[in-house]
């Protein structure tokens, strides 16, 4: 059995990393051509630099814990999982958005624990916004105006905020997941802003009906968790990391 950790203890040594990360992906940022993986999906320099900055510290940090990191991954390269308890990392999630130049593009790391996300990180280069929790009541976000706790909304009367990705998605599969529900708005975004978005009040529900890989929605995951929230399968169970393939099932996030 693993020995319990220090969850705040380690996000307080987590969140400058991945910050640093960030940084490192603004030296690219307007200035990067993407190549393509082997399963079509792009890359870029800002990746590698992200990864190169995480994955050394993080293996510094706890070498006892293995780490699983989406270009790593893409090489064959990742651990064998082990023990219930390993890293997930996403250098630059949203790669499309980063060369589209909007801003919503974001560097995720999470820790796993027994399948469940109990700790994230999700930072916005961009605009320089902090996202991150360990356990259920303790996310924050640190932005422009500071550092504050933030916590899942309840739906409003007029009816759910929907958020979406911004470069995929399928509108019939929205339209029927969505079916008997009032809905008051939908909104676009990038990453895995889209799980923060719940987490800081801002939407109510996000259904994502195509592929994603664990690396993707993990830390945004352990966030809304620390913020109220949950993510399931869309028949209700639940969601769990660690997967042979780190491919994810459909699933929606929701604040209620």
């Amino acid at each position: 059995m693993n020995p319990p950790l220090d969850l705040h203890a380690l996000l307080r040594a987590v969140r400058p990393l991945a910050e640093e990360a960030g940084r490192a992906t603004m030296r690219f940022y307007g200035l990067t051509e993407a190549t393509a993986k082997a399963d079509g999906s792009p890359v870029t320099a800002a990746d590698q630099a992200s990864e190169d900055v995480i994955l050394p510290a993080l293996r510094q940090l706890t070498p006892e814990i293995p780490v699983v990191s989406e270009e790593e991954a893409s090489l064959g390269l990742s651990p064998e999982v082990t023990g219930g308890r390993f890293w997930l990392v996403d250098p630059l999630d949203g790669t499309r958005e980063f060369l589209n130049g909007n801003g919503e593009f974001t560097v995720n790391i999470a820790l796993i624990e027994h399948g469940r996300p109990v700790l994230g990180v999700v930072v916005v280069p961009a605009v320089g916004d902090t996202y991150a929790g360990a356990e259920p009541g303790s996310a924050v976000l640190r932005d422009a105006q500071g550092e504050r706790p933030i916590r899942v909304r309840s739906p409003p009367e007029e009816g759910l905020t929907v958020v979406g990705s911004r470069s995929h998605g399928d509108a019939a599969a929205m339209d029927a997941f969505l079916a008997g529900r009032r809905v008051a708005r939908f909104r676009a975004a990038g990453s895995s802003l889209k799980l923060c978005l719940l987490a800081r009040g801002e939407a109510d529900l996000y259904p994502r009906l195509g592929t994603t890989m664990e690396w993707d929605i993990a830390a945004g995951h352990a966030v809304l968790r620390a913020a109220g929230g949950f993510v399931r399968t869309l028949d209700g169970g639940e969601f769990t990391y660690g997967k042979p393939d780190y491919r994810n099932p459909h699933f929606y996030a929701s604040c209620v």
